[in-house]
């Protein structure tokens, strides 16, 4: 193991000089700043939800209705889906 020297601070004018504190202002701002990107993404999230699930109904009543699969085909789709998920 290695032997750690104290190393003298510098006195200016009689003040002892000291590194700058990386305290608690910085972590406001880094919590600020992730704070309004979460809320960002939340309002991203918001807006596109709504739109992807329209559009998946649109695509099973198409495929209903061209005859591509069967009710029981999407309820299936969906089980295996949430399945997945869990």
């Amino acid at each position: 193991m290695s032997i750690k020297r104290i190393v003298p601070r510098k006195q200016v004018q009689g003040r002892v000089v000291s590194r700058a504190k990386k305290g608690s202002v910085g972590k406001r701002e880094d919590l600020r700043l992730m704070s309004r990107k979460l809320q960002d993404l939340r309002e991203q999230v918001d807006i596109v939800l709504p739109e992807m699930t329209a559009r998946i109904a649109a695509l099973e009543h198409l495929l209903r209705e061209k005859q591509l699969c069967t009710r029981q085909d999407l309820i299936s789709a969906r089980q295996f889906v949430r399945m997945q998920e869990a």
